[in-house]
């Protein structure tokens, strides 16, 4: 029985641990808090799970709140001629839905199913000097938390990190008291695109309380938007929230009448630089560690990606160790690990870092169509949820006006 430790208690985490533990393997897995002081702490991400990620947690006997969480049918975006002006606006729906579960609600939820399913946890914080004679006792260390000094074990990619400071500052609260949009009843997430200030992104989500709504500004550093740098106490980054509604995305503002904060930590602000790092983190000269998820891919919230990433990865990554059999985890096959994960996540790379600049001409002729022809708009969503299929039309102009034509004439490939 072959001995792991994944450091961090997250969505890539503790799926992968659940999922090598069902295996036979003996798995630990360090966490810094508890599930009671997860459940109790601050929001720690606004996470909307695609289908193909639910699907892994099905497969897994992971989909605890599925009765529970709204089913999220559709992506719904709307583009601002000017602050308080609507250019243009489309729904695409997905061919099934996605959910959103509180981290607080669903991490607290999977450490308690680890330990019942025989798995063990230490529930301490790990500092860099730790993890030498940590390690020592493990065949592999996986580091899977994509925040603190255990991150600096990675080298930045430059090739693959084109920028080296945040592209949004982030400011999201969990509330109740959203009102359905009266057209558009069944839950969706609605997207408001204010060109070279941010986005305002709002999903049905789930919480310790019950069913909520999640806003998320996505704000250009500097602007009108980026007004949360104090960190303000939940009632008045609602407050803020809400006046910045009424002048940018008054469309969403009327439905907020009656909106409260779900908690007194329901809140999250902050910020950082997209970044890709190297798989491999040398503790000396024979101990090495690999990286997973937000460790070595870490993009923007502003496509929605990150939670489907580490589900992704925490999928590859599995396969990998499986079929390496009794045979040892070197840098090699860490290597050759990641790899196969990138094979994936370079598209949802590079899609995110398009979206997080001024949007070429042929992606704003494509968002255009999509607001008259359905099809597109169905597209469009699809790719949030298989984000491989945007390379085929979005990502390269050529193929962008190859795709609206063959829609426009009738007769748009599949």
């Amino acid at each position: 029985m072959r001995k792991i430790l994944i450091v961090g208690a997250g969505q890539g985490g503790l799926q992968l641990g659940l999922s090598l533990l069902a295996e036979g393997y003996d798995v630990t897995i360090m966490s810094a808090r508890t599930p009671e002081e997860i459940r109790a702490g601050r929001v720690m991400s606004t996470q909307c799970m695609f289908s193909p990620s639910l699907q892994l947690e099905r497969d897994l006997g992971l989909n605890l709140w599925e009765d529970q969480a709204p089913k999220i049918v559709a992506q719904g975006l709307t583009v601002a001629a000017s602050p308080g002006t609507a250019a243009f606006d489309f729904i695409g729906p997905w061919d099934d839905y996605a959910q959103s579960v509180d981290q607080r609600v669903k991490m607290g939820g999977w450490l308690e199913l680890f330990e019942a399913r025989g798995g063990k946890v230490i529930y301490h914080g790990v500092m860099t000097s730790d993890l030498a004679g940590l390690a020592s006792l493990y065949e592999l260390t996986i580091i899977a938390a994509g925040k603190g000094e255990l991150v600096e074990l990675f080298d930045r990619d430059a090739g693959r990190s084109p920028y080296d400071r945040p592209q949004r500052m982030l400011a999201a609260i969990y509330v109740h008291g959203m009102t359905p949009v009266p057209e558009h009843p069944a839950p969706y997430v609605r997207i408001t695109a204010n060109p070279g200030l941010g986005e305002l992104i709002y999903m049905p989500g789930y919480t310790n309380s019950g069913a909520c709504g999640i806003l998320l500004w996505e704000a250009v550093p500097g602007g009108p938007l980026d007004c949360f740098g104090d960190r303000p106490g939940p009632e008045e980054h609602l407050g803020r929230t809400l006046r910045l509604m009424r002048e940018y995305a008054p469309w969403e503002y009327q439905n907020c009448a009656n909106a409260v904060p779900t908690d007194a930590r329901s809140t999250l602000t902050g910020g950082y630089a997209p970044v890709v790092r190297r798989p491999v983190g040398r503790l000396s000269a024979t101990a090495l560690v690999l990286g997973m998820a937000d460790v070595v891919v870490a993009n923007d919230p502003v496509t929605g990606q990150g939670a489907n990433n580490a589900a992704r990865c925490a999928a590859i990554y599995h396969q990998s160790i499986i079929e390496r059999g009794e045979r040892p985890f070197d840098e090699e096959w860490m290597q050759q690990t990641f790899d196969s994960y990138w094979d994936y996540a370079a598209h949802v790379t590079a899609y995110t870092n398009l979206m997080l600049g001024p949007l070429p001409e042929h992606v704003q002729r494509i968002l255009a169509t999509a607001a008259r022809v359905p099809a597109v708009a169905h597209r469009f969503a699809f790719g949030y949820a298989n984000p491989s299929d945007f390379q085929h039309w979005l990502m390269d102009p050529g193929r962008a006006d190859a795709y609206l034509r063959s829609v426009t004439a009738g007769t748009s490939p599949g």
